[in-house]
């Protein structure tokens, strides 16, 4: 059980502080009516020294006991109610103090190796981990031809609402291969332990952009199950339809779809299309990490769009099956949180004209 402060651990220690003083007083009164034994060591012996009698052990002495033992049990009447009363709230403080100071712990592992971190802030964009990008080396494999890129690091403001703390947890514990992306768990080879981790995503928790209704002192109410800020996801919607109007873009799909290198890189593109991550995008939709979507992969995998649009919107779990001939890896993340329903049917529209 975790402790915190709370009322009814104030109360616990004013109740051990009278105890504790009411006990005091009760050896000195005693040492003091004790008489003062000189004499030979037989006299001064404890079980020579005179007792009360019966008449006296059964009148003042033990009325006296009585009412201590009253008093003992009103006290703890009363208090085990208050204790009870307030465990919920001490509970959820407690875990509110813990989930703060895991949070400050994983900030400075989050932080650059010059502080001391390891320096998940170098690519992510910084403490506040809005996107950057991280130096990488990649193969071409028909020539062997090895280049020097930048791939672009996803925000980690927004990660969970596409992933759960536990997909997130083993993304950081094995890494993603064939990026930038190593593994950093103990498990997967990494230098971090089971406590690290935790304490990045306590970390990521504590700089998710609160979702709508959301208190900003409340660290439990972010990411999981929520939605994105109407004012956040109104700005992924201008700048879709900015890119659909300058003509990088034809249609509002297609823009969401490939998104761009700055807003947050959350792009379908950065799986589905080889070289987005690092700005030389091959064939739109072509595979990478996730599947081929091209040539009517995804008419096929999906005959109904209802069902290619919940699939988009809730992800994969590992094992479960999805479509017609699918089954989920986990690495698919779920979009219901980020996009809304009008972009997510845009998003099928241009998969499924792939």
């Amino acid at each position: 059980m975790v402790y915190g402060a709370g009322v009814p651990f104030n109360v616990a220690v004013a109740i051990a502080v009278a105890l504790g003083i009411g006990w005091l007083i009760y050896v000195v009164v005693n040492l003091r009516a004790g008489r003062r034994e000189a004499g030979a060591e037989i006299e001064l012996a404890p079980n020579r020294k005179e007792y009360y009698d019966d008449e006296a052990l059964e009148g003042k002495v033990l009325e006296r006991t009585q009412l201590f033992g009253l008093l003992t049990l009103a006290i703890v009447v009363i208090s085990l109610p208050l204790i009870w009363l307030f465990e919920p709230t001490r509970q959820a403080r407690a875990v509110a103090s813990y989930d703060k100071r895991f949070a400050a712990w994983g900030k400075l592992d989050f932080d650059t190796t010059a502080n001391g971190g390891f320096n998940c802030a170098g690519c992510h964009g910084g403490l506040k981990a809005g996107g950057g990008s991280a130096p990488y080396t990649v193969t071409d494999p028909t020539t062997g031809e090895v280049k020097s890129v930048n791939w672009t690091a996803p925000a980690l403001n927004t990660v969970l609402y596409r992933f759960s703390t536990d997909e997130v947890l083993f993304v950081l514990t094995y890494g993603r291969p064939f990026s930038p992306m190593s593994p950093w768990g103990v498990a997967g080879g990494g230098p971090m332990d089971d406590q690290q981790l935790t304490n990045l995503i306590a970390y990521i928790q504590s700089i998710t952009i609160p979702q709508d209704g959301c208190s900003e002192q409340d660290p439990l109410c972010k990411g999981l199950d929520g939605k994105l800020p109407a004012a956040t996801n109104d700005a992924i919607q201008a700048r879709a339809e900015a890119l659909v109007a300058n003509g990088t873009y034809r249609t509002l799909g297609e823009a969401l779809f490939n998104n761009d290198l700055n807003s947050g890189a959350y792009s379908c593109a950065r799986c589905h299309t080889k070289g987005w991550s690092y700005g030389d995008p091959q064939t739109p939709g072509g595979g990478a990490m996730g599947p081929n979507l091209t040539n009517g992969a995804t008419v096929r995998q999906f005959p109904l769009q209802s069902d290619h649009a919940a699939f988009i919107c809730d992800g994969s779990e590992v094992g479960k099956r999805y479509g017609q001939q699918g089954q989920g890896s986990g690495r698919m993340p779920a979009f219901c949180g980020l996009l809304t329903d009008d972009q997510i049917q845009a998003i099928v529209r241009y998969e499924r004209g792939l």
